[in-house]
C-alpha cells in the first residue's frame, strides 16, 4: 500500500493542545494522554499493550541486536521523514547482521512546540514502516526539553531480530575473488535532504531512497546462504566510507569499476552540481553485499526482479593487491585511490 492512502486509514484523534508542550514529558496526566491517545493506540500490540517499561519477547536461537539515534534535518524530507527513517535505518542494520527484524524499541526526544499535527504525521510514518517491515513496536520512552534546545524532534530506535538459519555474515569470510553488488542508485538520499536545505534548494523532484530492506536480505539468504559473505548499508560517508572501513580491517584490496556503479541521472547532474562525489553521498535504501563470485550474477537478477533492487549491479572484486585500499578504474583503464572520506559532507543527514 501507498504511504499517502496508508495515512487516510490513520486520522488523527482529538489532541487536548495543539503543540507538544514540557508538561507532555513530565510522565504525569498530559504525558499519559499523549501516549494513550496517540502512541499506544496506533502502535497496539501484545508486547506494547502491556504498558510496561520494557518488553517480554521470546527468542530460541542466536539474536542481532542495533541501535541507533535519528537526528536529521529538516524532519521532513522530500520521499519520508524522521518517523520513517529512524523504523528503516534500524531495520536494515539488523537484516545487515543476517538477522530477521522483529521487534523495536521507540524513543522520542521532543522540542517543545512541535505541533501536534506533526507528531502525528510523524507517527503515522513509523506505523506504515513497522508494517512494511513486519516488526513490531514493542517499548519506547518520550521526553521533551525546552523550546530552543532541541531542533522539533530526535528519535532513538533499537531493534533486535533472530539471525537467519542459513546466514553466516562475517568480514572474515570475505575472500579474493568475491564480487561486490550494490542492490540499487547511490547518493540518493543525501542529494533528496540537500535539495531542500537552506541556501542549498535546486529544481529536482528527487527523492529519498529511504526502505527497509530486511526483505531483500532474507530472499538472498533464502537463495543463496552463506556464500553470502557480507553485509553493508553505505549510509554515512556512502559507498566510500564503507568499502573504506571493509578493505581495512580484512586486510585486502577492492577494485571498483566506475561504470558500474548504478547513479540516477538527475542524482549524478546534482552531484556535479555541487562538486560532490556519489561515492561519498549518504544512502538510507541500499546495501552491499559480499558474494562467491560464482553466484554474483545470480544475486543480480533475483535483486533486479525487485521493485527496490531494479538496478542492482556488480561494481568490484576482492583482490590481494593494494593491502586496505580501495581503487577505482574507469572504462579507459584509468586508477585512482577511493580515500576514506575527511570529515563529513553533509552532517544531520540521518
Amino acid at each position: 500500500m501507498k504511504k499517502s492512502l496508508f495515512k487516510l486509514q490513520c486520522p488523527a484523534p482529538k489532541f487536548d493542545f495543539d503543540i507538544i508542550t514540557l508538561a507532555h514529558g513530565s510522565g504525569g496526566i498530559l504525558t499519559n494522554k499523549l501516549l494513550e491517545s496517540g502512541v499506544f493506540d496506533l502502535l497496539k500490540n501484545d508486547a506494547l499493550d502491556k504498558h510496561h517499561d520494557g518488553a517480554f519477547l521470546n527468542f530460541n536461537g542466536e539474536v542481532a541486536f542495533s541501535t541507533d539515534s535519528f537526528v536529521i534535518s529538516p524532519v521532513f524530507f522530500p520521499g519520508g521523514d524522521i518517523g520513517e527513517l529512524a523504523v528503516n535505518g534500524t531495520v536494515n542494520d539488523v537484516a545487515m547482521c543476517g538477522a530477521i527484524p522483529q521487534y523495536l524499541s521507540l524513543s522520542f526526544i521532543i522540542e517543545e512546540g512541535l505541533p501536534m499535527s506533526e507528531f502525528w504525521d510523524i507517527l503515522v510514518s513509523i506505523k506504515y514502516a513497522a508494517e512494511k517491515s513486519g516488526v513490531q513496536i514493542v517499548t519506547g520512552d518520550t521526553k521533551v526539553v525546552d523550546k530552543g534546545k532541541g531542533d522539533k524532534i530526535f528519535i532513538n530506535t533499537t531493534g533486535i531480530g533472530k539471525i537467519h538459519s542459513k546466514a553466516n555474515i562475517d568480514i572474515s569470510r570475505i575472500k579474493t575473488g568475491d564480487k561486490i553488488i550494490i542492490s540499487d542508485n547511490v547518493a540518493t538520499h543525501g542529494i533528496a535532504i540537500l535539495s531542500v536545505r537552506q541556501g542549498l534548494t535546486f529544481e529536482t523532484d528527487i527523492e529519498s531512497d529511504t526502505r527497509n530492506l530486511n526483505h531483500l536480505t532474507k530472499q538472498l539468504l533464502d537463495e543463496f546462504g552463506n556464500k553470502i559473505h557480507l553485509f553493508r548499508d553505505p549510509t554515512r560517508g556512502g559507498v566510500a566510507a564503507t568499502l573504506n572501513e571493509i578493505a581495512s580491517e580484512m586486510k585486502k584490496g577492492i577494485v571498483l569499476q566506475d561504470e558500474n556503479i548504478p547513479v540516477d541521472t538527475q542524482v549524478k547532474a546534482a552531484c556535479e552540481i555541487l562538486g560532490l562525489d556519489p561515492l561519498y553521498t549518504a544512502n538510507e535504501g541500499v546495501f552491499m553485499s559480499f558474494v562467491d563470485e560464482d553466484i554474483a550474477n545470480d544475486v543480480v537478477k533475483l535483486l533486479r526482479e525487485n521493485e527496490d533492487a531494479k538496478n542492482a549491479s556488480i561494481i568490484g572484486e576482492v583482490v590481494d593487491e593494494h593491502n586496505g585500499k580501495v581503487l577505482i578504474t574507469n572504462p579507459m583503464g584509468g586508477k585512482r585511490v577511493v580515500h576514506m572520506p575527511i570529515g563529513e559532507q553533509l552532517p544531520r543527514i540521518c
